[in-house]
Parts: C-alpha cells; sequence; structure tokens
C-alpha cells in the first residue's frame, strides 16, 4: 500500500507574447534518468494561500515578482499523484496563468533541491509540446495550456 504525503502547490504557466510557456526540465535525485518538464511553482507554506505561493514561486524560480492580486483566477486545478526522491505525494495544485512580453529568467532563487534536479529551462510553443516525445507534467498540458491561451481563463 502506498503511503501519500499530502501536499499543496500552485503553479504558473508563465506566457511570453509568441504563446510560448516557460517550462523547467528536472530529474527525480531518486530516479536520476527519470527527466522531465514542468511549470514554474511549488509547494505551499503552511497557512500560505495559492496566489501568494504562486507568486513566491515565481519570484524565487524565474526572478519575476508579481502582487499575488496580478496573477487573476487559477485556470484549472487538479490533484495528483507522483514520487520524488523516494516520498510519494498526494497534491492539490492550482495553476495560475500569467501573460508577459518576454522574460529573461532568473534561477539565482532556486533552493538546494532546485539547484540539484533542475537542470535547464525553455519556452515551448503548444505546438512543439505537442508534437514533442518528452516527457512534461501534467500530461495533458498542451491541452489544458491551448485552452487557456484561447479562453484566457478557467479551463
Amino acid at each position: 500500500m502506498t503511503v501519500y504525503t499530502p501536499r499543496r502547490a500552485a503553479r504558473v504557466l508563465l506566457v511570453d507574447a509568441s504563446d510560448r510557456v516557460l517550462l523547467f526540465e528536472g530529474s527525480d535525485p531518486a530516479r536520476p534518468g527519470h527527466r522531465y518538464w514542468f511549470t514554474p511553482g511549488g509547494g505551499l507554506d503552511p497557512g500560505e494561500a495559492p496566489a501568494d505561493g504562486a507568486a513566491r514561486e515565481l519570484a524565487e524560480e524565474t526572478g519575476l515578482r508579481l502582487a499575488p492580486a496580478e496573477l487573476g483566477a487559477p485556470v484549472w486545478s487538479e490533484t495528483v499523484e507522483f514520487p520524488f526522491d523516494g516520498v510519494w505525494y498526494r497534491q492539490e495544485q492550482q495553476f495560475y496563468l500569467v501573460r508577459v512580453a518576454g522574460w529573461e529568467v532568473d534561477t539565482t532563487g532556486f533552493n538546494d533541491v532546485e539547484r540539484a534536479s533542475v537542470h535547464g529551462h525553455r519556452w515551448w510553443t503548444v505546438t512543439d509540446l505537442a508534437a514533442s516525445a518528452e516527457r512534461y507534467y501534467p500530461p495533458d498540458l498542451p491541452g489544458r495550456l491551448g485552452a487557456a491561451l484561447v479562453g484566457g481563463g478557467a479551463c
């Protein structure tokens, strides 16, 4: 029987003027060959509101500083289960869509775990992401991102 550690998280779909989304390439320290792409964001501190956590994570991971109110409403929420560094998590997460004209990513705010497990970043179009053989999370990201870009709101 798998025992899950509960976790709350907030993630950001950071999209530039060319409708490309920023993703980080990471790996699981317990499974170094398991590489994948993922959105900026992460776990919430105890009592932290999702928008506050999303804004904090965005600043730490990309250098982009926004007030939580600038994020607007989440475009979708989900619960996922996954292993990381030998621990299984059940994570409730919300995604926010943030548009920027462009952004030079600054990862100097990474913590030790991020420095050890994040190997780079890339801006992806929905088309490139959907056509890629690379692993990315969430696995339905191209469809969700496409819907958010077209609708500009919940998907």
